[in-house]
């Protein structure tokens, strides 16, 4: 009977020990191979913006634009309340949707735009939704300077809070990484991914806080729209940033909600790498 016991006192332990090796394994193999990482961002960026007349400012255009256009709606034709000024409120909100949602696009086909490296040579695959999420980030960094000019503009002073920006960053940069995993393996396993990707994504921006604030909305589209995560991340920008406060409650909820999301999709995409070949 004590015997019994043992062996199933160990089982749990040989399973924990079995993941942490799977765990060390994986960010070990990113630590080995991060100049890869490093060379296959340089290389999307320049590919995204060659033979383009405005570069980098793409990265500014299109949440400028869309701020316009929804500064028009929900300033003329369907007022909202926000606790500053409508335009940098939905700028700020824009802009890290932005980071979002050009991340996944590219990051969605990023396995199976580059067949011959997945096929012929072996490095960690995450690496391509990896480099996704920086490319990403170097154009995040780019509209936030415009961010920065706004606040002056507006007279919004900088506050204490603002040293805990990377903290908000690095929260949605963790999330952003868990779907870009999830999303580049599906594609690559099932090609219905790309095409019910935009009607999602359109739907997801309205369902986050991008630009109006979906605590107005009541009932239980209000509380459906209140578990999104993102809604929450967007907060947390414009809190400490223009509010100059703490990020609320829900903030650290959504935090442990993308570390959570990106082990799992992790070790699932890590898992799935070695079928990653027959697929393409």
């Amino acid at each position: 009977m004590g015997n019994a016991r043992a062996l199933e006192g160990t089982a749990p332990r040989r399973a924990n020990t079995a993941s942490m090796n799977i765990l060390r394994e994986m960010v070990g193999e990113q630590i080995e191979y991060r100049e890869l990482l490093a060379s296959i961002a340089r290389r999307d960026l320049m590919l995204r913006y060659k033979q383009t007349v405005m570069g980098f400012g793409w990265a500014i255009f299109m949440p400028v634009l869309n701020t316009i256009i929804f500064s028009v709606i929900f300033m003329r034709v369907a007022p909202v309340e926000t606790p500053v000024p409508y335009p940098i409120y939905a700028f700020c909100g824009l802009t890290a949707w932005n980071f979002f949602a050009s991340t996944l696009r590219f990051a969605l086909s990023s396995l199976t735009s580059n067949p011959s490296l997945v096929t012929k040579v072996y490095f960690p695959r995450e690496i391509f939704p990896f480099a996704a999420v920086a490319v990403g980030l170097v154009d995040f960094a780019v509209a936030s300077l415009v961010l920065f000019a706004m606040m002056a503009y507006y007279r919004i002073e900088i506050g204490w809070t603002v040293l805990l920006l990377p903290i908000v960053v690095l929260a949605q940069v963790i999330l952003t990484a868990a779907v870009a995993l999830l999303l580049a393996m599906g594609n690559l396993f099932y090609r219905d991914v790309k095409y019910l990707f935009e009607v999602v994504l359109s739907v997801a921006m309205f369902a986050t806080s991008v630009v109006y604030p979906v605590d107005r909305v009541g009932g239980w589209l209000g509380a459906l729209l209140a578990l999104n995560p993102m809604t929450h991340i967007l907060d947390a920008y414009r809190a400490v940033l223009l509010e100059r406060q703490l990020p609320g409650p829900a903030f650290a909820a959504s935090a442990a909600l993308g570390v959570a999301a990106l082990a799992l999709s992790w070790w699932r995409f890590h898992l799935a790498e070695y079928e990653f070949a027959e697929s393409l």
